[in-house]
């Protein structure tokens, strides 16, 4: 049974705004791969878009700008090493998913490779090409149409990381394959006025 729930696109940039590294999945033409991405943001809210940095000669970037569309997806602990591997390989010779047995299905919107199993949340994304903008950087914009997160970490809008949800808790990576989680949840209040 799923836990995942539909995310109101209206709080989809909370999904990626802590900063979390990201999965981002294209497929076109019978051909599909995913790679990982530790650049992504929120660049806007009403329609909700994203920024991601992926390498222009990269395999899922051709991917990308064929189709029009791609996923984001924010692993937790237990993809780990896969997400490791899929930002240290190349998909162009092999399908990446098959590979590491790692079960992908397919978005509701657009049909991109989405993965639920190991991770805390996705994002289906329609590609907003800014030609000026990528000739000159590995940045680009995507249109948010579709998301959801296990509802067992991300609900009504907000993560909530506690000691009992940490298999979902988000991976953020240091370099030379070092990751740390979130987590160490702690509430602010408005101190009082004097």
């Amino acid at each position: 049974m799923s836990h995942f729930r539909p995310v109101a696109l209206n709080h989809a940039s909370r999904l990626v705004n802590h900063g979390p590294t990201v999965l981002v999945s294209a497929a076109h033409a019978g051909r599909r791969n995913i790679m990982a991405a530790a650049w992504s943001m929120p660049v806007e809210f009403t329609p909700p878009r994203i920024a991601v940095v992926l390498d222009k000669s990269t395999w899922t970037r051709e991917l990308i700008a064929a189709s029009g569309s791609f996923g984001i997806i924010v692993p937790g602990p237990a993809l780990m090493d896969f997400t490791y591997a899929v930002g240290s390989e190349s998909g162009r010779d092999m399908d990446k998913f098959a590979h590491y047995g790692v079960e992908a299905c397919a978005g509701p919107e657009l049909g991109m490779p989405i993965i639920e199993r190991g991770c805390s949340a996705w994002l289906e994304c329609r590609w907003l090409p800014e030609p000026r903008s990528e000739e000159a950087y590995d940045t680009f914009f995507g249109e948010v149409v579709a998301a959801a997160a296990d509802a067992r970490i991300f609900d009504n809008g907000h993560w909530n990381f506690t000691a009992d949800n940490a298999e979902l808790h988000t991976l953020h990576h240091l370099g030379a394959g070092k990751f740390v989680t979130a987590g160490n949840q702690i509430q602010a209040r408005i101190p009082n006025g004097k």
